[in-house]
């Protein structure tokens, strides 16, 4: 599984990328948002991979909360890698989940490929997406990790981000501080 890719950009269009990574060039396809932020030649992105039996694509996003928004998308039934980026490409991450928040099934129809169904389902599926707006990268990484290892133990998420409000420090110190935060919820 393709996690990441890092290179120089070769061909650039409004839906993907070529990146030469040693000699050896990969089409990404990525969102408009995405597009619009790469600016230099040499980039790294966020990647999903996903193999079907006609096809082994790419997705890249320079935003890692781009990409869980995909991969969270992905997971609704009628959700495909199409509409998924018709999304990313029409929201920002910050932007999608205030959409979801406040239910605007007007405003997500917008998207191209998705009707009133569609955007009901999806607003219903996502009722507790959230976006991890944190600035400083390294507690956004430890803050991300440790609320995926919580996960990993069963807890919900919003019951995990209320036990690590307000908590810094590297991944294990969150995680000690948020199982004996959650042992009194």
């Amino acid at each position: 599984m393709i996690v990441g890719i890092e290179g120089s950009v070769e061909h650039k269009e409004p839906t993907y990328v070529h990146i030469n990574v040693q000699g050896l060039v990969y089409k990404v396809h990525i969102s408009i948002n995405t597009s619009n932020k790469i600016q230099e030649t040499k980039i790294k992105l966020f990647t999903t991979q996903i193999i079907r039996e006609e096809s082994n694509n790419l997705y890249g996003f320079i935003d890692i909360n781009e990409k869980k928004m995909f991969d969270t998308l992905l997971k609704i039934n009628g959700v495909g890698p199409k509409v998924g980026l018709a999304i990313c490409s029409t929201f920002t991450p910050e932007t999608f989940s205030k959409v979801v928040a406040s239910k605007d099934v007007g405003m997500l129809k917008r998207v191209p490929g998705i009707g009133p169904k569609a955007a009901s389902r999806i607003l219903v599926e996502l009722a507790d997406f959230i976006v991890d707006t944190t600035e400083d990268n390294q507690d956004s990484g430890a803050l991300g990790e440790a609320i995926m290892a919580l996960e990993s133990l069963g807890f919900k998420t919003d019951t995990i981000r209320k036990a690590l409000t307000g908590l810094s420090g590297d991944t294990a110190t969150l995680v000690k501080e948020g199982l004996k935060k959650l042992q009194r919820l």
